[in-house]
This record gives structure tokens, C-alpha cells and sequence, in this order.
């Protein structure tokens, strides 16, 4: 996997983690929690990949086994998604110059565990190296199984969950945390296992030491 020292973005937090691990839940209950105690004073731009672009509307597509295509094809387009996401007119950057405290649902972590089983680690190292690391990411770590559980009653499943799969994407993602905070980037584990609210609570102990809430 090639990986250099990262730079480093302030203010930008992304949630990673496995399906029904919970990102899409943590983002909202920390965007209402922010909004709700600080009001205007700190803005918030919540945010997610694949975005709602006309690259990532591709990437879902694929995900939803509409548009099959190479597995390194997909890779491709997770790259360009968040090449526009993180540069392009009102992505991540042109928030965080305005002011805006930035958080994703996924960044280049899950490129680098989901497209790194399809395709290798160097293929997708390749592809992600040059973008940067968030000042934190949160890993959300649970146990397949459980996290499955969670959204068995959906009406259609992507192409990545299944058990088999999903088992590979946690021992994955151990793996390239370890290089990860070797380049420079700052990871949090938080253990999913436990309920929304106390893995909220968690989250915020470790957010509130940031400068951003200490003016």
C-alpha cells in the first residue's frame, strides 16, 4: 500500500466502519447535537460518499447490482467521486475555507478496505494516496454478525453485504488503520457494539477537545 506522510485537514471528521456499523446514524445524531448546542456559531456540513453526484449516482448504481462492471472500474470511480467531493465547487474544501465544521459518512478508508480486497493494495493505494487525511476518523468496530442483524429487514442488499464479505472488511480495515496512523492520519476505534447514545456519547468526549469547540 503506498503511503506517504499524510496532510493532515482541520476540521474535517469522517465515520467509517462496516455496513451496520452505524455511520449514517452517528453523522445525524452529531449533527443535531451540534446544531442544537451551538446553533449559528459553529455551521455544519454533513456530508457522504458516494455522493449524490453524477459519479457517485454511477457508483450506487453498481452498488445496487444495476450496472455491473470491473471491480477496478469501481475503484476508479470511488477515486473521481471524491477527487469532485473533497475539491470541487461546494465539496469538502471549499466548506472548511468557509468556516464550516466538515463531517463525512466514508472517505478514502473505505476505498482502501472495500476496493483494496477487490483489487489489492497497491491498485488502490495508488489511486488514493494523494488525498488527505481528516484531522479524526472513527472506526466504528463491530462484529459482522451483529451489524448485519441490524439491517436484515431492508427490501435489497448491496453487493458488498454479506457475511463472507463483511467479515474480510473488519479484519481489512485493522489492517490499514495500522498503516493509516503510520502516515500520520489520527484514528479512533469506537466500539459499535454498544447502544447509538453511548456510542454518541463517545464520540462527542473525544470531539469536544478539538480547538473548533474551545473559542
Amino acid at each position: 500500500m503506498l503511503f506517504f506522510y499524510m496532510d493532515i485537514i482541520k476540521n474535517f471528521v469522517v465515520f467509517e466502519g462496516g455496513d451496520g456499523s452505524g455511520t449514517t446514524t452517528q453523522l445525524s445524531m452529531l449533527e443535531e447535537f451540534i446544531k442544537r448546542e451551538y446553533g449559528g456559531k459553529i455551521p455544519f456540513f454533513s456530508t457522504f460518499e458516494p455522493t449524490e453526484g453524477q459519479i457517485g449516482k454511477l457508483i450506487r448504481a453498481v452498488l445496487k447490482k444495476e450496472m455491473p462492471v470491473m471491480s477496478q472500474t469501481l475503484a476508479l470511480l470511488f477515486a473521481a467521486d471524491r477527487n469532485e467531493h473533497l475539491y470541487g465547487p461546494e465539496g469538502i474544501i471549499s466548506h472548511l475555507n468557509s468556516g464550516w465544521f466538515t463531517v463525512s459518512d466514508r472517505y478514502a478508508l473505505s476505498s482502501l478496505v472495500y476496493q483494496g480486497i477487490d483489487c489489492g493494495d497497491e491498485y488502490t493505494g495508488y489511486l488514493n494516496q494523494s488525498f488527505p487525511a481528516p484531522e479524526i476518523t472513527f472506526f466504528l468496530d463491530i462484529e459482522p454478525e451483529t451489524a448485519l442483524g441490524r439491517i436484515k429487514n431492508r427490501s435489497s442488499f448491496e453487493i458488498y453485504e454479506y457475511i463472507e464479505f463483511q467479515e474480510k472488511v473488519r479484519t481489512k480495515y485493522k489492517s490499514v488503520i495500522t498503516k493509516y496512523r503510520e502516515a500520520g492520519a489520527k484514528v479512533e476505534i469506537i466500539d459499535a457494539s454498544k447502544t447509538a447514545y453511548e456510542v454518541a456519547d463517545q464520540v462527542w468526549s473525544i470531539l469536544c477537545k478539538l480547538p473548533i469547540f474551545n473559542v
